[in-house]
């Protein structure tokens, strides 16, 4: 690097370097530099060590500025370095106090691209309904306050799970800005949450856990009505929603885990289905009783592609609504899909299946539970409990295996 006083009639007369950059420093002002490239830029900069680090700051191009402002500019900065601030860090800050909540969730969509489509259409619903006011507020002006007054406001008009999921939407963008957004020094540019204050007050609303389920004396009306809503001439969808809705009820399956199995993961020689996506990211296997390999058996004769469950208008049965909402009035027993799988756990427990093996067969995590972190608990063990399941179901609905294969004008 050279050494020699920067003036304009200096800087005008630099020669482009062949290739790279080139550095001249200024003989008076310490660590005040120009920078020039092979591409033809001009800039001034200043080099100092802050936090024992050496740091290079630019201070802006030439013509832009002139030689006389980058000096000054620079004399700012050493002084601001000379007091303890860090002018890099507080430029940083700055610029990231502009920011907006829309466009951190912007980030937060392109980072975190591998979360299910539902996470962001869920997120979206949010950040363009209940805080649709807050899009295009800065992040920093989002306070403790606004936060306790809006959940508040929430709670009065809707639920306590949609007041609490919004804020949770909201701190979750807020704790990605605390980890995506940092300074030269790896310091946070976010490192207050407002929706903590929630938690501080102890003013999280308390959340009913739902407990429906069907029970047994509603299962011989609601199977008979199932099996007469399969053969309805007035809709294709309620012949393939009656299996579909009896297969979640026999495998405790989520409602999208069920809707999405594809023939490639049914395995009826081995007597097993897998389920490669499932909500906490752990793939599953379950075993297969003789009412489901009876439905599968069924639905192959149906077979329009790669989906068990298929559906002519969006590849697999996607939209089941129409179909449940049939059988609840058909039957006059009102469920809703999670129903089916909290029924399907309350028989396993009721019939003493052991915790570990439930947990399996539903595919929950087990926590901290050190002893079921050494139980190898495979499919083929797992097929007597969920024969066992399907037993109940078949004395209790009164299901026949033949009446799964009958004939179908379909």
């Amino acid at each position: 690097m050279s050494t020699c006083k920067i003036t304009k009639s200096f800087v005008d007369k630099l020669t482009l370097p062949e290739k790279g950059q080139v550095f001249y420093r200024d003989s008076e002002l310490k660590g005040f530099a120009v920078r020039v490239t092979t591409g033809g830029s001009k800039a001034f900069i200043l080099e100092k060590r802050i936090n024992r680090k050496l740091k290079r700051i630019t201070l802006g191009r030439y013509p832009e500025i002139t030689v006389e402002m980058a000096r000054k500019e620079a004399l700012k900065y050493l002084g601001e370095i000379a007091t303890g601030i860090d002018p890099i860090a507080k430029r940083q800050q700055a610029q990231a106090e502009q920011t907006t909540l829309w466009q951190v969730w912007q980030d937060y969509r392109r980072v975190k691209s591998y979360l299910k489509d539902k996470t962001y259409v869920q997120y979206e619903m949010y950040l363009n309904g209940e805080l649709k006011d807050w899009k295009n507020k800065r992040l920093v002006d989002i306070t403790k306050d606004m936060v306790s007054v809006r959940h508040g406001k929430l709670l009065k008009s809707h639920s306590p799970s949609y007041a609490n999921t919004a804020m949770r939407i909201l701190s979750a963008i807020y704790k990605f800005a605390k980890e995506h957004y940092e300074d030269n020094n790896g310091l946070s540019l976010f490192p207050h949450n407002p929706v903590e204050r929630l938690g501080q007050m102890k003013a999280w609303a308390k959340e009913p856990r739902r407990q429906n389920i069907i029970k047994p004396t509603q299962l011989i009306p609601w199977y008979k009505a199932l099996q007469e809503m399969k053969f309805n001439a007035e809709a294709e969808s309620h012949h393939v929603g009656s299996d579909y809705i009896l297969f979640l009820l026999l495998t405790g399956l989520r409602k999208n885990e069920g809707a999405t199995l594809t023939w490639d993961n049914v395995d009826l020689d081995e007597g097993t289905i897998h389920i490669p996506d499932t909500k906490n990211k752990e793939p599953l296997t379950l075993p297969l009783s003789d009412v489901l390999i009876a439905i599968l058996n069924y639905r192959q004769r149906f077979k329009i592609n790669n989906y068990v469950f298929s559906s002519r208008k969006s590849q697999y049965f996607a939209y089941p609504e129409k179909a449940l909402k049939y059988l609840c009035e058909k039957s006059g027993v009102k469920f809703t899909f999670h129903d089916l799988r909290r029924t399907f756990i309350t028989v396993a427990e009721s019939l003493d299946i052991s915790s570990y093996a439930i947990k399996r067969l539903v595919n929950h995590k087990s926590g901290n539970d050190v002893t079921e972190g050494y139980i190898i608990a495979n499919h083929d063990r797992l097929r007597a409990p969920m024969q066992r399941i399907t037993d109940f179901f078949k004395e209790h609905c009164h299901i026949e295996v033949e009446d799964i294969n009958a004939n179908s004008d379909k």
